[in-house]
């Protein structure tokens, strides 16, 4: 299932604005910044998907009946543009344990490239609420190299994707390869795609903006 959540008006249209504007992009601060909260965003709109029930909590004038999460996910951040939305995912799920796990295009030619992974660090991850951040689901085949490289570790009892933008044929790939449980939330969806699997109208490289220009 997919949920476009810039289809609702709020002020995620500021942020996405500003991280695909050119000019205001080009603060590293900034472009950071926004990431982290179009990442607060959508995993409240996560959290409004997963298992909670109602617990006692003692206030200095008695006690209340308040809704909370049964499990805390997981949180697992695809190196190194990923980075920043996982700033904004730990300021809504404070209690998460995270997880970090490498992948990277490996060119054979300008248009032509493998998903390699290399690097992976992460808590239990069998029967857990997984959360995948990355910024950009272009051709979807890194999610679903980094997906293949998680279920070593285990099932997952829910899987929830949350990117900036991502294309048509991303979403499609990404269904057609993780399971049923799977929920893919996305602030935009960008119709075009390059030759050299760039999205269009897109923001540039979501990594090198926030981080430098790797060489």
């Amino acid at each position: 299932m997919v949920h476009h959540i810039g289809q609702q008006s709020s002020i995620l249209g500021q942020y996405m604005a500003e991280i695909r504007a050119v000019g205001v992009q080009d603060d590293r601060l900034r472009f950071r910044h926004n990431l982290a909260r179009i990442a607060e965003i959508l995993a409240y709109e996560v959290s409004k998907k997963l298992p909670v029930s109602a617990r006692e909590v003692q206030t200095p004038l008695g006690t209340a009946m308040v809704s909370q999460l049964i499990d805390q996910p997981v949180l697992l951040t695809i190196l190194r543009a990923g980075l920043a939305m996982h700033e904004g995912l730990l300021r809504t799920f404070d209690h998460a344990d995270s997880a970090y796990i490498s992948a990277y295009r490996k060119h054979s030619s300008p248009a032509d490239f493998e998903i390699e992974v290399e690097y992976m660090a992460a808590p239990a991850l069998d029967n857990k609420i997984w959360l995948i951040s990355d910024p950009m689901l272009a051709t979807g085949s890194s999610m679903v190299a980094v997906y293949n490289a998680l279920r070593s570790q285990g099932n997952p009892q829910q899987i929830h994707i949350l990117s900036a933008i991502a294309t048509p044929e991303a979403l499609a790939f990404v269904q057609r390869h993780l399971p049923t449980n799977t929920q893919i939330w996305v602030a935009a969806i960008d119709e075009e795609l390059t030759a050299q699997s760039y999205i269009v109208p897109g923001l540039g490289d979501a990594g090198d903006l926030a981080f430098g220009i790797k060489i």
